[in-house]
């Protein structure tokens, strides 16, 4: 799957909470059509087997309850996207990510193979299972996780056992925690803890930029990785990091090399670039991911790289980002991974990005700069086959039992809206949940659809109608969280996923009276624009 995730740290959001975001996107040429469900401790299977790799997983006995974006669509499994269990932890899976010749072929990914002649002949070889992979993750992990670094840890286990057919990155969060995990050929993985302080941007790539081994091997207070990692690494000569130069860079992290200095210190980042002085014994943990595991081929600059600048000019737009002064172009290879944004982030700002298709610059398809080849060079974020976006918001002012927040939108996201949902409850409201191969304005996935085909065709006719709507229904679900939050107070345990329920399904109806308002007038603006059109009247 094509996909783009932000993840906010507690401190650098708005109001404290950790946030995890992610369109979840289909390949080219393919519309997945994508539903809300919760999944009950009885729904959840004891045993699991995949449809994509055939592999057969057994599962503990006591799952929680928890929210997911399947697809809507039966036949090719459940591909459960993200969600919330009833212990407040978060899932996102996954960003599908790059690696490169020398991670595969010294972990090769394990691949489905199917049965080759007839049962029963002398020439007859049995299917033989592939590894887990996106389809499966949330299913297998979500329920049984009491916090993201749990996650890391369930899910890596499962990795090192069945191994994976692709290259995956995955979100874990809870309260104080966002941990962002990224398999390294069949049976590796890494994964680091977003700073407190911080934003993550990950377009398709493999996007860790330095990395302590020393940590993933010790305390673990911010990387953890697979046991074998840095013996692994070295009989595959697979670190690239120049250690004999007097400095390397690794992300936003400039490393100074100096055999007199015995611990790490900050030095004075006026620039926003932090110099820290290591040891040379030191310097022999640290390693760039990126170069190690991932690529730098020419599809990058265009499907990927683009996507990270874009986002991090949109939440540090004092840097230099165009022109000769630029510290990072639309093709940079090191582009930082975790960044301290200039201001807070917003729920808002997650959405602006995650619908961004180079808005203020000549890349942009629908924008009057650059020319005709310009406008086309680089992949949108906000794209046509954008299915679902999922932000997963852990509000710590707010008591466990109404405090995770799953914002949900359909279809191409530059015209639709989030709307916000108490993930603490039984089930979802039929509107979003109902979705079926039927093409229908009974379903939000579905009108939302028609929404963007229509308003895409008439793009700058529609703008205004796009713009109020997601305004008023944005303002709408922080007005409907404020009152929301407010009765939940004085509520029970007990009491709380039957009135949350309740309060999701009078938002939604409300949204649906707005999305089918919008409707109406995109349909009429883009009607009148027909090219069948004629000015002389019947009357």
């Amino acid at each position: 799957m094509a996909c783009t995730t932000i993840l906010v740290g507690k401190l650098a959001s708005y109001d404290g909470s950790t946030i995890v975001a992610r369109n979840e996107d289909s390949p080219g040429g393919q519309f997945e059509p994508k539903r809300m469900q919760v999944v009950m401790p009885s729904d959840q299977p004891r045993t699991y087997v995949s449809s994509e790799s055939h592999l057969t997983v057994e599962l503990p006995e006591e799952p929680m309850r928890y929210t997911s974006v399947p697809d809507a669509l039966p036949g090719h499994g459940v591909w459960a996207a993200a969600g919330f269990n009833e212990c407040n932890v978060g899932m996102s899976a996954t960003e599908t990510i790059t690696s490169n010749d020398r991670v595969l072929g010294a972990d090769p990914l394990v691949v489905y193979t199917p049965p080759q002649g007839v049962a029963g002949d002398a020439s007859y070889a049995p299917e033989v299972p592939g590894g887990l992979g996106e389809e499966d993750f949330v299913t297998l992990v979500l329920p049984y996780i009491h916090s993201a670094r749990e996650g890391v840890e369930r899910l890596g286990a499962l990795l090192e056992r069945y191994g994976t057919y692709e290259m995956n990155g995955i979100a874990f969060s809870d309260l104080d925690e966002i941990w962002w995990m990224e398999t390294i050929g069949g049976h590796h993985w890494i994964a680091k803890r977003v700073p407190d302080d911080a934003y993550v941007t990950m377009p398709n790539q493999l996007g860790i930029d330095w990395f302590d081994l020393a940590d993933a091997e010790g305390e673990q207070l911010e990387h953890m990785a697979s046991d074998d990692l840095r013996v692994w690494m070295e009989e595959n000569h697979l670190d690239l990091t120049m250690r004999d130069a007097d400095y390397y860079m690794s992300g936003d992290l400039e490393y100074a090399i100096d055999d007199e200095c015995d611990g790490a210190c900050d030095d004075d980042a006026d620039d926003g670039v932090d110099i820290i002085e290591i040891d040379l014994d030191r310097a022999q943990d640290i390693f760039n991911p990126r170069d190690a595991f991932g690529s730098h081929s020419d599809s990058d600059h265009v499907y990927n790289t683009p996507r990270a600048w874009y986002m991090q000019r949109c939440l540090n737009p004092r840097d230099e980002w165009e022109g000769p002064m630029a510290t990072w172009g639309p093709e940079s290879d090191d582009i930082p991974w975790a960044r301290v944004p200039e201001r807070k982030v917003t729920i808002e700002d997650v959405k602006y990005v995650l619908s961004a298709h180079y808005q203020g610059t000549p890349y942009d398809p629908y924008g009057r700069k650059g020319d005709d080849a310009s406008r086309g060079l680089y992949r949108p974020i906000g794209i046509n086959r954008n299915g679902q976006l999922a932000v997963l918001q852990l509000r710590p002012y707010a008591d466990r039992a109404y405090r995770a927040i799953q914002w949900m939108a359909f279809g191409s996201n530059p015209f639709n809206a989030l709307v916000p949902l108490y993930a603490n409850v039984d089930e979802m409201p039929e509107y979003l949940s109902n979705t079926t191969d039927r093409v229908t304005t009974d379903s939000f996935y579905w009108t939302n659809r028609i929404v963007a085909a229509l308003a895409d065709a008439r793009f700058r006719d529609n703008a205004a109608h796009i713009e109020r709507y997601q305004q008023k229904v944005g303002g709408m679900g922080h007005a409907f969280l404020r009152k929301t939050d407010a009765v939940a107070r004085d509520l029970g345990p007990d009491e709380a996923p039957a009135y949350l329920a309740r309060a999701n399904a009078e938002l939604v109806s409300a949204v649906r009276l707005e999305t089918e308002d919008l409707l109406a007038k995109v349909l009429y603006t883009t009607s009148c624009a027909m090219k069948n059109a004629f000015a002389m009247s019947d009357n």
